[in-house]
């Protein structure tokens, strides 16, 4: 079916093509991709833009020994493509498939693990130094794209490369900032001449025959302000003040011009960066035309590019969040909404169209969304900041030391809490239960529904009160019909019972309780359920009640069993003498790997079977 792709098994087989069929090639695996991700959904744009980057990588430089660094790894399918995975990449993001993300346990070609923003840079270096310590000669590579750029961890490990003279080279993806394409033989000769072996040995002897001081730095000085005058409007200055070589910009979606950059370099040593500029979406019409849609579509007809649509059974928790933002926002004009870059996936884009004064994307920069919160609250206004669960734990030292610490007013809203399925082990939002309850002053909610999450996010709204978290999962809710509820303000760390019973208790939070009601209901009489809305402060009259009142306690929760709800109950039994038999379900202590959220959760035993099971065979209660 394909004339190049079918016979390349690794990157070995590229080094003999020419430039018209690495052209051929790069075509081929954008239609490969696209094929793929139509009917197993995954990481589609980003991908597509990459790919001559990647093929370019992999025709000049020679893995595994050289070794290239992914950023977050959104971006990596045509490196899977190539290293030996063409087959197995059909399996993408399935159960015992491959992961989505780059992993050192899935092949040898992935020299480091992703799924995180801007790490790629630290990563790298280590790998460089490592390399240089061992005696190796390994080239490394780090493929970083504009937007990681914003995060922290990026500026750190470029601040400190500056400052190296390691043999690191960072090629930029850059596929949305508004630079228009250099044209004209001055830009060619320039990128030709800063690369070439004659000029670079021509400097290095110049530069050895200035010794260190006087002349040396002067010309170093008007180099460098020669070179960043013509490199400005590149953001080529940047780089350059930071101590890093830089070159560009060059059309990272022309083969040609990739491989030609890329040997030029490849001969050159200590830290340098080339620019690339791309497009997200890359040869497939409907991803250029709407990259973000296109960053992760689901299904699709990869012959019309219309998207295909599952069924939503209820509205999505992120549908909710942003209305109800909205809504508190209508009443009072001290709301505001800060997300580290997630505006359209977390919901807030909604606020953002219709208070764009008051709604604050501030780019991936998870640590700098939690600190601004802080000082939107010190300033009086009443900050919701929406970060994925997975995320916030980059921010844990800000959520302690600039909110906690000080009392502060902000609502944290962690989307994409609990199992999140086909985007596995780095997104899993399994910690933050346990994470956030041994900070002091911090209240920790989880609603069962989505009335529950309106109510929850008008008590926080109330309340003025400290920090303030409500975690919820990805996906959607149960169906509860929250438009038309009224605004209910909920008692803060006050439980529920939902279903009484006379020999077990199940203690659930979040979603979890609803699965334990169904369980529950095959046992009449038998179990009870209680809805803790609040892992902290936690309901210590009504453990007091289930401790007199029941045998067996279940507590059910999706998230870590480790210093969770199930750590939270048990503590407290044992502290105050109850001499009760505790079981928990949960996430065990282990990182769970993809596949869909249905199956995770049937794994963890959280399930509407799996608790039925438990209750029956474990407990010996019968149906």
């Amino acid at each position: 079916m394909y004339t190049i792709l079918d016979h390349i098994d690794s990157p070995a087989d590229l080094k003999n093509l020419s430039i018209d069929q690495l052209r051929l090639l790069c075509s081929e695996l954008r239609q490969y991709i696209v094929e793929c991700c139509s009917s197993n959904p995954g990481h589609l744009a980003s991908s597509l833009g990459a790919v001559e980057l990647i093929v370019g990588f992999h025709y000049v430089f020679d893995a595994p020994g050289d070794k290239i660094v992914f950023d977050v790894g959104h971006q990596a399918y045509a490196h899977k493509i190539l290293t030996g995975r063409r087959e197995a990449f059909k399996t993408l993001r399935t159960e015992g498939g491959l992961s989505g993300f780059p992993r050192i346990d899935e092949s040898p070609y992935d020299a480091f693990g992703t799924g995180h923003s801007s790490t790629s840079v630290s990563a790298a270096m280590g790998l460089a130094e490592a390399a240089r310590l061992s005696g190796r000669k390994d080239k490394v590579v780090a493929l970083i794209g504009d937007g990681a750029l914003t995060g922290g961890l990026a500026y750190e490990g470029l601040n400190n490369l500056g400052d190296s003279d390691l043999d690191l080279l960072i090629i930029v993806n850059d596929n949305e900032m508004s630079i228009d394409m250099p044209h004209g033989g001055l830009h060619n000769h320039l990128l030709k001449l800063t690369t070439s072996n004659r000029y670079n040995s021509f400097k290095n002897k110049v530069w050895e025959g200035l010794g260190e001081h006087g002349l040396r730095h002067s010309l170093q000085t008007g180099i460098r302000s020669l070179k960043s005058w013509v490199v400005k409007d590149t953001g080529g200055d940047y780089f350059e003040s930071l101590g890093l070589r830089y070159f560009g910009l060059i059309d990272g979606n022309d083969i040609e011009q990739v491989v030609n950059a890329l040997v030029r370099i490849k001969r050159l040593k200590g830290p340098r960066v080339l620019h690339c500029v791309t497009k997200k979406g890359k040869g497939y019409a409907a991803a250029e035309a709407d990259p973000v849609v296109w960053h992760s579509p689901g299904r699709f007809n990869p012959e019309t590019g219309e998207r295909l649509p599952g069924p939503r059974p209820a509205d999505r928790y992120q549908d909710v969040f942003g209305q109800v933002l909205c809504e508190l926002a209508e009443q009072d004009a001290t709301v505001v909404g800060v997300t580290p870059a997630m505006a359209s996936g977390c919901g807030m884009s909604v606020f953002g169209e219709k208070y764009p004064g008051r709604f604050f994307d501030v780019g991936i920069e998870e640590e700098h969304a939690v600190t601004f919160s802080a000082g939107l609250a010190a300033g009086g206004l009443k900050p919701f900041c929406n970060i994925y669960s997975t995320f916030s734990q980059r921010a844990y030292d800000q959520i302690i030391h600039d909110v906690a610490l000080q009392n502060l007013n902000v609502t944290f809203c962690f989307d994409r809490a609990g199992v999140v399925g086909e985007d596995g082990a780095t997104h899993q939002g399994v910690f933050d239960l346990a994470a956030y309850r041994s900070i002091p002053g911090m209240t920790i909610s989880a609603p069962r529904n989505e009335t529950e999450l309106k109510n929850l996010m008008y008590t926080a709204f109330c309340r003025n009160e400290g920090p303030f978290i409500i975690r919820y999962p990805r996906g959607c809710g149960e169906g509860a019909p929250w438009k038309d509820a009224p605004f209910t303000e909920l008692p803060v760390g006050k439980a529920e019972c939902l279903l009484e019973g006379d020999t077990v208790a199940v203690i659930g939070i979040g979603p979890c309780v609803n699965r334990a009601l169904e369980a529950a209901a095959e046992f009449p009489g038998k179990v009870g359920v209680y809805n803790f809305r609040f892992l902290k402060p936690l309901d210590e009259e009504a453990l007091e009640h289930i401790a007199r009142a029941y045998t067996h306690i279940l507590t059910v929760e999706d998230g870590c069993l480790c210093g969770g709800l199930f750590g939270a109950v048990t503590e407290y039994m044992a502290s105050g003498g109850h001499l009760i038999d505790i079981k928990g379900a949960g996430i065990p202590d282990e990182f769970i790997r993809h596949a869909s959220q249905s199956a995770q959760k049937a794994a963890a035993g959280i399930d509407k079977k799996s608790l039925s099971n438990f209750l029956e065979k474990f407990l010996e209660i019968p149906k």
